[in-house]
Parts: structure tokens; C-alpha cells; sequence
């Protein structure tokens, strides 16, 4: 038997008035062998001759790699080391918070982390600090000297008092899952649950729901369903009875096929609701659920003594074909209430005040609204609160403005069916200048409530921008609580007490801490304070920094172009654009440009410090990100403005944001490339054909080239309807689009263009991508090709749609950078 090894940081002490620091939790780690890897490509060779002398004068000539010349190897070489360097700046992906063992201040405990490109993967670490306030107006954060890597970790969940931690670790084969419940000095229990009884949790961000119940005695969740009995097979035929998985002389068919969820849940199971009873380790599954409903986002309502409990949850039905969900906010979904499992040690003496010992059927909360995401109960449990995405479903957009709901809460089960929903927070169609827009966020704390217990606090996208708000969810009150001035970007981490724990960056400044506490005026208006956060751990090297400080950058208003009668008055106004360019100008000649599209088309790019973008700025170049009309964060009349129009408005506003620079001599037009991936590769293949003496050079990620050919391929065929079609084509989208159908498709699509490109162009794709597939991009790179055009085309085989994984990324953006510098030059 293995002996856990675990780091305690008691030892790494600071006295901040009398009170002893040390994290909450004790920090399991897995012991690790160092094993020397074989290079198999060209930046991992880059790599391991980083951490080596240089022999490159020694030796023999080496074979040039596939695709170079001399030159652009040593293009490869100089771009790679500063590619890395950003690439190793860490990012700050959650926090929670801790009441102090002295009672003075508080214990924050941060998940960081950052790409390890040898071991493709990124890898997470934890790093815990003591907060004081010593004086009004500073705070100051005693930060453990190092970070801890949590190898092998899926997620981690704080119990509602901080006293358990637990550590959910899925396995990457057919093993259990692992379950480890910590207190604050060590390990309390584990549990491995096997594949028989469900597959992994999940911890996607959308499905997923891990929720402790008040008295921290059990956990509800959401996992894979376990898999369903194959046929098996043997040298006589068909085996009956099947046989056990160590049967040598057989072997499992395949079964029937199975309907998932598309993009990057590809292969994985229906999500299913499960609860464990963290003293015995017994999972049961939650009963009365119908198999058409996807389970996820699953949180306790609120309990009496004496009396059964139940789970809140998000369902999304499918009773046909499960269509995509990822960034796909228009799938129908609901609230379910339904009753939790009884555990043998729960029922003795149990009076069920509800009713009788019959289960309860599931009750929809909300059955009369279309949608009803991330549910979380007020501290007293006397309302629900809610986010629909209504406005996506109803319109058939995959995101749209949201809107947020409240139900005051029965205590009676049988008024749960009847309970009115309030709304909050209506969808903004246009908004004036400098007021709310409309929410658009896509997270929420699992405890977003001020003391006052009716106040949330949230995150939420305000024009090219992120900001943080507080909503009075009694009074429907919003109010912007990050600074006004300010045209960073703000995300809201965890709350202490009052306060606000939050990252603040921009598109030249790295992720910093920033810590909010209120103000009160003479006026009793309350007003916020952000402090910067002492010593902080999240910084860049010194030549990072160096480039970072020679860089600006500015949010543009761009007036729209020819308006119409026709046009609403929310897709009249400006869109906006971010530009990022040098602080200094050495000469009169403008950096080359190059013009950023978000994908989409119902997203943005926000003001935010993205690497790879800043790793592209550093590098000489300026960056005009349009947010064109259609983009989240400026009101639904400019968003429902795009449907119908894809391949003309939203090619237009990019054209006229490159007039609106070049004519403030911020460009020059013989310096301007495009790059964009998904919808934003279907901008910059259009713009190529449309304007094909634009640009000098143009790269795309998995890019939309041909609607036609999409439609029958895509895990969201009705994206293609609604987007060419306007919101009619929700109601026309069908599986076997008829000829006229398909012809539309074509001439809304990049390719209807491809006689008149003249610039070279990469393309980057993803093998696995099951939202606009390989051989969408394939096409159009080959008839391209076919027509005398410069192409290049990489191919990742193990990436989806987002070409995320650390290895993948960094080439594709090696290479977009490399491949401008060709051609800028």
C-alpha cells in the first residue's frame, strides 16, 4: 500500500497580529518520477534544447523539418522562446475563502494554472494566503511561499462551513473515481466508485454540479451513467449472458449508437444525478428522473428537521436528436425539484411531513419559461434565483441577453409546482449611452451573496468589456461596482464577508488581484474601493514586462456605415473596437495590422489579457479586435440585428473598423492581415474574397467556409438556419435540406467567393471538431489550392473545435506568427 504524501505550509509561518498563518487544507500531492522525453516535434525539440547547451555548431546538418526553409526555421526559433514566456504566465481560475483560525482575517485559498507543453496538459496548482485589513484603505496578503501542483485533480469543493475539502480525482481509463474527503490536518476518508456504478463526475463548467448538504453529510453530483451491457462475441457466434471484461475468448460489440451532446462531449455518457453519503461511502442514484433528461448544475434546497430533502436541478430534454450544447445557450432547460435518496442511516426516525413513503414524482419549477440555468438559493433559503436564457431559445441565437429570475420559495412541496417566478432583471433590448446593456455572463459563484443575504454579485460582459455588478435581487436593483473609469477587464473570484476578492487585466497588463470593499458616503450611497493586493505571486518575466510596457491600448466607438430605415435603433448605434498598439513611435510608418474576429457570431472578445494575443502585440504588431453588430455586451436589438445578414453586415462593419483606423493614420493599408476561428474564420475567408486586395496575408482555426457542406456534417445544423436565414430558419431547420435550401447556404458562404482570393492564407484545424468539421476548412484549402493559391494547412488529430490542448496552441500560434512576418515584411 502506497503512503500519501501530503504538504502541510504550517511551517511556512507569518505572524499578522498574533495569528499563525496556515491554509485550511493540507495539500495531497502524488509522488512523481522524472523521466527524460523524446522530442517529437518541431517546438518540443525547441524546448528541450532550452533546457540544454547550445551544440548547434557541432554535429552533422540535420534534415530541414516538413514545411521549412532556413529562414523561417530561424523565424521558428526566435518567435518559440518568446512564445514560451508567455505561454508560462499562470492564470487565476478560482478562489475561496476561509474564516481564520484566530478569528483575525481571513484564509484564501487561489487554483491557478498554467500550460505544461512537455506533458501536454495544464497543470493546476494551489497557493493559500492570509488576508488583513491593518489599516483602512490597505489590505495585505500573506502569500505561502510556493504553489502545490494537485496532480491527477478534477475539482476541488469546499463544504459549506470550510471545514471538509473534498478532492474529486476521475479517472483517465476504466479505473474509479476517487473521492477524498480532508479535514483541516489530513486525510478523512476516501472512496473509489467504480464504472459499474457510474462513470466520471462531471467538471465541464456547464453540467457540472458538486453540492454539500447543509449538514455536510452528503454530496449530490453529476456523473456519466454507467455503461449500458454490449453484446459479446466468441468464436462460437454470439455469447448469451454476456461475460466479464477478463474473458480472454470473447470480445464486446459495439451495440447501438448512442446520442451525446457534440462538441468536446463527444463519447461521453448521458449526464446522470447521484448523492454519497460521505460516512459510509454508499451512492445511490437519484430516482424518478426520466431517461430523456440530461442532468446537471444540481444544488440542495433548502431542508427541515425531521423532513425529507431535495435537489434542485438543471434538465435538458431530448427526446429527438441531442444537438450541440457547447456555447449553445438555445437548448431548452428547466428546473426540477426532485427528492434525494434516503440513506439507511437517515431513515430511522425520519418523519416524512411531506407526504407519504410513495416517491415523488419530479416537479418542474419552471415550466413556463424556456429556459432556467444556474439556480442558487439565498442564504435563508426564502427565494431561488435564477438566469434564463430565453431570449437564445426564443430567437434560436445561440447566446443572446439574459435575463434573471427569482421564485420566493414554499416550504409547502405541494406549492412548488404553482410558485410564480419574479422577474428581476428583464432583457435589455438597447440601452443608452453608458447605461446597463444587459447581462451576458456565463459562471456565478457557488456563493454569490453579500451579507445582507438578498444582494448577488456577478460578472458580466458591459460593451468590449468585463465588469462586475451587484444586483439587489428584492428590488431588481443593478449597479456597476468595478471601476467606471476603467477599461480593464474584471471577474469577481469569492466573496470575504463584505468584500470582493477579484482579477482585474487588460490586453497589456497580466491578471492582477484586486480586493473591493465598500464606502459609505456622506450621502449613504454606497460606493466601492479597490485595493491593489500587496506581494502579489502572478507576474510575468522581466522581458514580458518590458515588451508589455511599450504597449497601449484603447476601446473604439465605430459609427455604424449607411445606415437604414430598416435598422432597429439598438443596431444603429456604434459597435466597438479594441486597439492595441506601441506606446512609441519611432517613425512616422504604422506596425503592421492585424484584425482580430471573434468567433460566434453571438460572442466578443473583451478587454482581458489573453497570451497569445499579447505574445502577437509584442511582436510588432498592432491588433484592431472588432466586436461587429451581432457580438454580446451592447443590447439584443444589436445582437437579433445579425441572423439573416452573416457574410454582408458583419463583413461590413470589419471593413469599415479597418477604414476607421487607416483614416486616423493608426494603419497602413499595404500592413493589413486578418485572423479568426470559427465564425470568425468564416469573416476572414469572406473578407479575403470580398475584399481580395485588402490583406496581405490571412490565418483561420477551424473556420465556416461553406454553410452547404456544414449542414449535413455540424452538431448544430440549426446554427447554419439561423444564421443565414434569420429567426425563421429556427422554424424551417430540417435534417435534409432541399436544394434551394442548400443553394442559399453557398451564396452566404465564404466559398461562393474563392475565385477572387489573392492572399495567402493557414489554416489550422482540429481533427476531432464536431462543430464545424475538418473538412469544412479541407474544402476550401484544397480548391484554393487547386486555383494556384498559397495555402498552408495544419492539422492537429487530437484537438476539437477550440485547438486548446497547450501543444497545439502554441504551434498554431507560432506558426500565425511566423506566417504574418512572411508577408509584412
Amino acid at each position: 500500500m502506497a503512503r500519501l504524501q501530503c504538504i502541510s505550509t504550517s511551517y511556512w509561518c507569518v505572524n499578522v497580529k498574533s495569528n499563525l498563518f496556515r491554509p485550511p487544507f493540507p495539500l495531497p500531492i502524488s509522488s512523481r518520477r522524472l523521466t527524460l522525453l523524446r522530442p517529437t516535434s518541431l517546438f518540443s525539440r525547441r524546448l528541450s534544447a532550452s533546457l540544454a547547451m547550445d551544440d548547434s555548431k557541432s554535429g552533422p546538418i540535420k534534415e530541414m523539418p516538413l514545411g521549412l526553409d532556413a529562414a523561417t526555421e530561424e523565424e521558428y526559433a526566435s518567435q518559440s522562446k518568446l512564445l514560451q514566456e508567455f505561454s508560462s504566465i499562470s492564470n487565476i481560475d478560482k478562489a475561496w475563502i476561509f474564516k481564520s483560525d484566530g478569528g483575525i482575517g481571513s484564509q484564501a485559498m487561489f487554483s491557478i494554472s498554467q500550460a505544461n507543453l512537455l506533458a501536454n496538459k495544464r497543470r493546476k496548482c494551489i497557493i493559500s494566503a492570509h488576508i488583513s485589513q491593518e489599516t483602512k484603505g490597505t489590505v495585505s496578503f500573506q502569500w505561502a511561499p510556493f504553489p502545490v501542483e494537485m496532480t491527477g485533480v478534477s475539482t476541488i469543493v469546499p463544504s459549506p462551513s470550510g471545514s471538509k475539502l473534498l478532492v474529486l480525482r476521475n479517472p483517465e481509463n476504466e479505473s474509479p473515481s476517487k473521492f477524498e474527503i480532508w479535514g483541516s490536518s489530513q486525510l478523512e476518508k476516501e472512496f473509489h466508485i467504480p464504472q459499474s456504478v457510474h462513470g466520471p463526475v462531471y467538471t465541464d463548467g456547464w453540467f457540472e454540479g458538486v453540492s454539500w448538504n447543509s449538514d455536510e453529510t452528503l454530496i449530490a453530483y453529476v456523473a456519466e451513467e454507467p455503461s449500458p451491457s454490449k453484446p459479446t462475441f466468441n468464436d462460437l457466434g454470439y455469447k448469451k449472458g454476456g461475460s466479464t471484461d477478463k474473458d480472454c475468448g470473447s470480445w464486446k460489440g459495439q451495440g447501438d449508437w448512442e446520442e451525446d451532446w457534440g462538441e468536446t462531449y463527444g463519447g461521453k455518457r448521458q449526464p446522470a444525478l447521484f448523492v454519497i453519503n460521505i460516512n459510509s461511502g454508499e451512492v445511490q442514484a437519484v430516482k424518478g428522473i426520466e431517461k430523456s433528461l440530461s442532468v446537471g448544475q444540481v444544488v440542495w434546497a433548502p431542508s427541515t428537521k425531521g423532513a425529507c430533502q431535495y435537489l434542485v436541478f438543471v434538465g435538458w430534454s431530448s427526446d429527438t436528436r441531442k444537438l450541440g450544447i457547447k456555447y449553445c445557450y438555445n437548448r431548452p432547460c428547466a428546473l426540477y425539484a426532485v427528492r434525494a435518496p434516503l440513506f439507511k442511516s437517515e431513515a430511522s426516525g425520519l418523519e416524512l411531513k411531506d407526504g407519504s413513503n410513495e416517491d415523488m414524482p419530479i416537479v418542474n419549477l419552471t415550466q413556463h419559461i424556456s429556459s432556467a440555468f444556474f439556480p442558487r438559493f439565498s442564504p435563508d433559503g426564502n427565494f431561488l434565483v435564477f438566469l434564463s436564457a430565453r431570449s437564445s431559445v426564443d430567437s434560436g441565437a445561440h447566446c443572446a441577453t439574459e435575463s434573471l429570475h427569482r421564485i420566493d420559495w414554499p416550504t409547502d412541496v405541494k406549492l412548488w409546482p404553482s410558485a410564480k417566478i419574479v422577474d428581476v432583471i428583464p432583457v435589455v433590448m438597447c440601452a443608452d449611452d453608458g447605461c446597463f446593456p444587459g447581462l451576458y455572463f456565463s459562471s456565478v459563484l457557488s456563493d454569490p451573496w453579500l451579507p445582507d443575504g438578498c444582494t448577488m454579485i456577478i460578472s458580466s460582459i458591459w460593451g468590449s468589456s468585463q465588469v462586475i455588478l451587484s444586483v439587489n435581487v428584492l428590488s431588481g436593483e443593478v449597479l456597476r461596482i468595478s471601476p467606471a473609469d476603467s477599461n480593464f477587464s474584471w471577474d469577481v473570484l469569492t466573496l470575504d464577508g463584505n468584500n470582493i476578492v477579484a482579477v482585474s487585466s487588460s490586453p497589456v497588463d497580466v491578471p492582477q488581484i484586486k480586493y473591493g470593499c465598500i464606502v459609505e458616503k456622506a450621502n449613504k450611497a454606497a460606493a466601492w474601493s479597490w485595493l491593489d493586493v500587496s506581494s502579489s505571486k502572478f507576474k510575468s518575466s522581466e522581458k514580458v514586462k518590458s515588451l508589455l510596457s511599450s504597449l497601449q491600448f484603447s476601446i473604439m466607438k465605430i459609427p455604424v456605415k449607411d445606415v437604414s430605415d430598416g435598422l432597429t435603433k439598438g443596431a444603429s448605434k456604434p459597435f466597438e473596437a479594441i486597439f492595441v498598439s506601441s506606446n512609441s513611435k519611432e517613425s512616422d510608418a504604422c506596425n503592421p495590422l492585424i484584425v482580430i474576429l471573434h468567433g460566434g457570431p453571438h460572442s466578443v472578445l473583451i478587454s482581458s489579457f489573453s497570451k497569445s494575443l499579447a505574445f502577437l502585440s509584442s511582436i510588432g504588431y498592432n491588433l484592431l479586435i472588432v466586436n461587429y453588430r451581432g457580438s454580446l455586451g451592447f443590447g439584443e436589438e444589436a445582437l437579433q440585428s445579425l441572423p439573416g445578414k452573416v457574410g454582408s453586415q458583419d463583413v461590413n462593419d470589419v471593413l469599415t473598423a479597418i477604414d476607421h483606423v487607416i483614416d486616423k493614420g493608426l494603419a497602413s493599408p499595404s500592413k493589413i492581415t486578418v485572423l479568426g476561428g470559427s465564425h470568425g474564420g468564416f469573416l476572414t475567408t469572406h473578407l479575403i474574397g470580398q475584399a481580395p486586395d485588402k490583406f496581405v496575408a490571412a490565418a483561420v482555426r477551424n473556420p465556416v467556409c461553406n454553410i452547404a457542406l456544414m449542414v449535413g456534417t455540424t452538431d448544430i445544423p440549426d446554427w447554419c438556419y439561423v444564421e443565414a436565414f434569420g429567426i425563421k430558419g429556427k422554424y424551417s431547420f430540417t435534417e435534409a435540406p432541399p436544394a434551394e435550401q442548400l443553394t442559399l447556404f453557398h451564396s452566404k458562404s465564404p466559398i461562393s467567393h474563392l475565385s477572387k482570393v489573392k492572399t495567402p492564407i493557414l489554416f489550422l484545424l482540429g481533427a476531432q471538431d464536431l462543430r464545424v468539421p475538418v473538412s469544412n476548412g479541407l474544402q476550401y484549402a484544397r480548391a484554393l489550392k487547386e486555383k494556384g493559391g498559397v495555402v498552408k494547412v495544419i492539422v492537429f488529430p487530437n484537438d476539437a473545435h477550440g485547438i486548446e490542448r497547450p501543444q497545439s496552441d502554441f504551434e498554431s500560434f507560432l506558426n500565425i506568427g511566423v506566417w504574418f512576418r512572411k508577408y509584412c515584411k
